[in-house]
């Protein structure tokens, strides 16, 4: 069986995200364990090439897994030929100048959200792709969630009959860093650096919900800073001046309704950190990060509102755990094996970069909702 090497030059891996998902989950478990086998039985084996701005950071990690290079010049790692694949998981203000110089440089493309700061920068960089010929793809992680995985399966096998709304909740509480050091760093928090829980969440909602449910139709959003001061990684106060909590209502096709709550300032009372409720004519579902939770319409309990008695219904112990039938590895890495047989082999990759660009729409369409206090359509996109 032959085997070759590919070059993926990965830009922003030394923060929490790119670190633990993409570098190890992804591309070291992939180089572990002999590559990606194509179609015709060769294997692909991605070897990083690590970029960044901090040299001690990318000399510890290249040293804890044997990463033979890195460089905190981008230039340098983009004139490698070798090099066939740019990923970027840097802050969002830095990525669209990057990922323009590695499509110029002849590189496919592969990066998180949001993909540019504006939507004419991310129809930008999609159509600077398209016209260069390069393949391009979008991590859309939430989708290869065990339990969104299972919601999908259930939809696909008419569950719910007519599907008439979904209520979402995703968040906890994110110290403010004061008394105890916050879970996220500090630049989420401040507008003027690419902060905020909509840029945030809404890039992860409109794949969410156009993949699962149809095109986001329009939105309705309230975009709120419910603490105006935190502390940074130095324990030094600073403003906040990017929203710490949103809340949206998404009209999709057939009249199906999405609610949906992002928040950093709420303590947790349900069983996974995101939950979806999709209700239908037929049945509803629970879906979390890992779990799937189904009632059919025959087993829907019938109760009755009276404030003066105590409830004796148990009503969560009335819904059926939906098995998992199949074996779900980690989605990132599941993303990762699809992008290379996208680059190799031209196997299908459906997240692309006009995917990646409705996120930063919907993302600028809810802030322009918050601020304007209306609904606001959203219209389809094209590239130009």
């Amino acid at each position: 069986m032959s085997a070759r090497t590919i070059g993926v030059i990965m830009n922003g891996v030394t923060g929490r995200m790119g670190y633990r998902q993409h570098l190890v989950r992804s591309i070291l478990a992939i180089r572990e364990d002999g590559g990606v086998q194509l179609a015709d039985g060769t294997r692909v084996i991605p070897e990083p090439i690590l970029v960044g701005r901090s040299e001690t950071k990318l000399a510890s990690v290249a040293a804890q897994h044997g990463i033979e290079r890195w460089t905190t010049d981008l230039d340098e790692a983009l004139a490698n030929p070798g090099a066939e694949i740019y990923f970027d998981a840097q802050v969002t203000s830095a990525r669209e100048k990057a990922i323009l110089a590695a499509i110029a440089a002849g590189k496919h493309i592969y990066t998180e959200k949001p993909t540019a700061e504006s939507l004419d920068g991310a129809l930008g960089i999609a159509a600077a792709a398209r016209d260069a010929g390069m393949r391009a793809g979008v991590v859309h992680d939430k989708l290869f969630l065990p339990g969104l995985v299972k919601l999908k399966r259930l939809i696909d096998g008419g569950f719910f009959g007519r599907i008439l709304s979904v209520r979402g909740e995703f968040g906890y509480w994110v110290f403010e860093g004061d008394w105890q050091q916050g879970q996220r760093p500090s630049w989420n928090y401040r507008a003027e650096d690419g902060g905020g829980i909509v840029v945030d969440m809404f890039c992860h909602w409109a794949y969410v919900l156009h993949e699962l449910f149809g095109h986001v139709n329009a939105v309705t959003a309230k975009a709120v800073t419910h603490i105006p001061v935190r502390y940074d990684e130095n324990g030094d106060p600073y403003d906040a001046t990017a929203d710490d909590a949103a809340y949206a209502i998404f009209e999709l096709p057939d009249g199906v309704i999405a609610q949906l709550n992002s928040s950093w300032c709420v303590r947790v009372n349900r069983d996974e950190l995101v939950e979806f409720q999709v209700d239908g004519t037929d049945g509803s579902a629970v879906a979390g990060l890992r779990e799937c939770h189904v009632q059919h319409r025959a087993a829907t309990p019938k109760p009755q509102w009276n404030p003066d008695l105590p409830e004796s219904q148990r009503f969560r112990d009335q819904w059926q755990r939906v098995p998992d039938n199949d074996e779900l590895r980690n989605g990132f890495r599941e993303q990762w094996e699809m992008f290379l047989r996208h680059v190799c082999e031209d196997a299908p990759f459906p997240y692309d970069f006009l995917s990646g660009a409705r996120g930063v729409q919907l993302a600028q369409l809810g802030l322009a909702s918050s601020r304007q206090g209306r609904r606001i359509d959203v219209p389809e996109l094209e590239l130009p």
